[in-house]
């Protein structure tokens, strides 16, 4: 019996080391020539190792979290016919999950490698059951500060009557309990943080860290582009997805970035590469963190067309089944919490883009019109620049062409 020592293959693309994501074998089980051996990261995707050759597995060199440089020895498997001389290691399957792109987020935000969150159980309290009673019986409970749960009711199914309160103020029992019981809680956990949510947490610092971020919000009346979108979604046809309001911002982006080419670009601070093209990054929250999905030129589709694209990628990204292609290579980032999204944000720059674009909640608001209090319809934008090579004056005036073109829904079309 012989042993092959299996080094970590060279996956490509420059990469000289990747993260232990998830063993699929333990010492001593049984291994076929192909099978699934440990799922690894490295900064461009999430591949599948496989087997070189057939045997039992005797070592394994490391733990998920543990990162191993190209060439050092990843396992050991006894085999029958002695080691496997000159054996070409076989060619890793990518997995679909590749690198994520740095949050915007407030996600925000693991296909490969779910990072178990810690759960608390909440104890439950004695006598948690709703005590019965009628309003005018609970009213006096509230304004005499008593806890119905302590009660006994000597009504049918245990309901308080007025003279089962009487009778526990007379006893002293107002003052016995004055609100919920509640117990301490006690212990803590702790993990280890790896695969996707270390990439996340990386690529998020690196953001913060090597980018100053300037930060500018501006308030979008939103009154005419809502009741057009009402319009668009009552008459669309069968086969049309309905409208929210990401693809009217993408529309007003595609119409104010040519004149403002360096907020459609990627610095990595010595070369500004200014695109032509949009491609519009959706930051979209996945059950394993936050992704950034990618819509290929979109300045080349009409409303439909980019609404379908967005929810199509989003989609692929939330259930770990978007390519490469469409993880990476976005020239702006527009990110959104929809109802959750609150007055204003300062989203992370999706490095090494130069612009972020941040939606807040559509809500109603009574604002002062030619004297009258007049009801409408506003959201926030909060957007962030590389103030490297974005300038306050130019993101502004950037932010407020797409407020005129917001507030303007028809010029979108022209």
């Amino acid at each position: 019996m012989g042993q092959v020592k299996f080094k970590m293959p060279d996956v490509g693309e420059g990469v000289v080391e990747a993260e232990i994501v998830e063993w699929h074998v333990k010492v001593g089980q049984k291994v076929k020539e192909d099978d699934t051996l440990v799922d690894v990261m490295t900064d461009k995707a999430t591949v599948e190792i496989p087997a070189p050759t057939s045997g039992v597995i005797s070592a394994l060199n490391g733990e998920p979290g543990d990162v191993l440089a190209v060439g050092s020895v990843l396992l050991v498997i006894d085999t029958e016919g002695g080691e496997v001389a000159g054996k070409k290691a076989p060619e890793p399957a990518p997995v679909s999950n590749p690198e994520p792109e740095p949050e915007p987020k407030t996600e925000t935000a693991k296909p490969a490698a779910p990072v178990a969150t810690p759960v608390i159980t909440p104890i439950a309290t004695p006598n948690n059951a709703k005590p019965l009673a009628s309003p005018a019986v609970r009213k006096r409970a509230l304004e005499q500060d008593i806890d119905l749960a302590q009660i006994p009711g000597s009504g049918p199914a245990g309901r308080i009557s007025h003279q089962d309160l009487d009778d526990f103020i007379a006893s002293g029992g107002r003052m016995a309990v004055t609100g919920p019981q509640r117990q301490k809680r006690e212990g803590q956990t702790s993990h280890r943080v790896i695969g996707l949510r270390r990439k996340i947490a990386q690529n998020l610092s690196a953001s913060k860290r090597n980018i100053p971020h300037f930060s500018y919000v501006e308030e979008i009346e939103m009154g005419a582009l809502e009741d057009l979108r009402k319009h668009l979604n009552d008459n669309r046809k069968h086969n049309q997805v309905k409208l929210n309001p990401l693809p009217f911002l993408g529309l007003a982006l595609i119409k104010v970035l040519p004149e403002f080419v360096q907020a459609n670009a990627h610095f990595d601070g010595e070369t500004l590469i200014q695109f032509s093209p949009i491609h519009l990054g959706v930051a979209t929250a996945t059950p394993n963190g936050l992704m950034v999905a990618v819509v290929r030129h979109a300045e080349s589709m009409d409303i439909w067309t980019l609404a379908a694209e967005i929810a199509r990628v989003t989609k692929a990204a939330r259930e770990g089944k978007a390519s490469k292609e469409e993880l990476t290579g976005s020239t702006i980032t527009i990110t959104s919490l929809g109802a959750l999204g609150g007055i204003a944000s300062t989203p992370v720059i999706n490095a090494p883009e130069t612009a972020i674009i941040g939606v807040n909640k559509l809500t109603e608001k009574l604002v002062l019109d030619r004297g009258n209090v007049v009801p409408r319809k506003v959201m926030n934008l909060s957007s962030s620049f590389d103030h490297r090579v974005v300038d306050g004056f130019d993101a502004a005036k950037m932010i407020r062409e797409v407020k005129v073109a917001l507030e303007n829904p028809a010029t979108l079309f022209m």
